[in-house]
């Protein structure tokens, strides 16, 4: 009985976080990733070792986004991408409520001006919520 109350507070835990920043599901993202339409840009936000292990076909490296240095990659990663742009970032490296990457990844793109970035909600990790299920990575 109690774990099963605690895993119901974790759970609306995450999903209060999760209210806070646009997100998007991994199959919607899987299934824009097959669609004829046109795709968002996705960036890694999380640990290069994790990235180069696998990751989403097309989303390129941008540095951690806990930390300063990544936050610089990424701001110069997007750059020159047009504000109104689709944009997507995704970690993975752990549970959605501890990822230190995705929030201030999120915000500094914000502050930027981006008005169409989202997160890739990932609320275990990238390998049981993306590669797990099947979705596409190189």
């Amino acid at each position: 009985m109690v774990k099963a109350l605690l895993i119901g507070v974790v759970t609306l835990l995450a999903v209060a976080l999760a209210a806070d920043i646009p997100v998007i599901q991994p199959k919607d993202l899987a299934a824009r990733l097959t669609a004829k339409e046109v795709k968002p840009v996705i960036y890694y936000v999380g640990p290069n070792v994790l990235y180069r292990s696998k990751h989403i076909p097309g989303a390129l490296y941008a540095g951690p986004g806990g930390k300063s240095e990544g936050l610089t990659m990424l701001k110069e990663a997007v750059q020159k991408m047009p504000r109104d742009g689709e944009l997507v970032i995704y970690c993975g490296c752990c549970p959605w409520n501890r990822c230190p990457n995705i929030s201030p990844a999120i915000e500094m793109l914000k502050q930027m001006g981006f008005t169409h970035v989202k997160a890739m909600y990932s609320p275990t990790n990238f390998k049981t919520d993306w590669i797990d299920q099947g979705f596409p990575v190189e």
